[in-house]
């Protein structure tokens, strides 16, 4: 099914395909931890960016595999490069449209030891 959603203003907007039912990935490292980004990771293949490329800054931090994209308008962060899958965008869950009907499960991921949690993915 194709869901869509964005930052809190608007400027970013994306639309992806997924199944009905998906796993998130609640991860506890330093800044998921303290911006409770729920990981629903999505092939590139499957992700649109409908606007907002212009509107958007990137973080790195750590080791700088990750991209984080924050929206420059309202500081959201509604999807980004995860260095635990480089092939897939991680969409947050809670950027998603109301009404969207999927179901989801929450996974535990241990983001603090990185190295030995990628392992088990």
């Amino acid at each position: 099914m194709k869901v869509e959603g964005g930052c809190h203003c608007g400027a970013v907007r994306f639309i992806c395909k997924v199944q009905q039912a998906v796993d998130l990935l609640q991860c506890n490292c330093s800044i998921c931890s303290r911006t409770g980004f729920l990981h629903m990771i999505v092939p590139h293949a499957d992700f649109t960016l409908l606007s907002g490329s212009d509107a958007m800054t990137s973080y790195r931090f750590g080791t700088g595999q990750a991209e984080h994209l924050f929206c420059k308008i309202c500081g959201i962060k509604s999807f980004y490069q995860p260095r635990s899958h480089p092939e897939s965008w991680s969409v947050h869950f809670a950027c998603l449209d109301e009404g969207h009907g999927l179901k989801a499960e929450v996974i535990a991921f241990d983001g603090r030891n990185w190295e030995e949690a990628a392992k088990e993915l």
